[in-house]
């Protein structure tokens, strides 16, 4: 079987989270100090592969410590 043969893209899981996942795409960049702006339409073109992907990882991070947080019974930056 060819690589990626048999994957299929079902799309969002919870497709009411884009807008909050797009929000956060755009705080982070702009606490990078990256010129996007929300409305732009999502062009990044004229952003480095490299910083694109340092927001994703960023993203990924905080998705992380909340599920995290979540799981422990805590709130996300806080205490139960």
């Amino acid at each position: 079987m060819a690589l990626g043969a048999g994957r299929r893209n079902k799309g969002q899981l919870i497709p009411e989270a884009h807008k909050a996942l797009d929000d956060m795409k755009y705080e982070i960049a702009t606490e990078m100090g990256l010129p996007v702006y929300q409305g732009s339409e999502d062009y990044w073109g004229h952003i480095t592969t490299r910083d694109a992907g340092a927001v994703g990882g960023h993203m990924v991070r905080k998705l992380v410590a909340f599920s995290q947080a979540t799981l422990a019974g805590q709130t996300p930056g806080g205490s139960k």
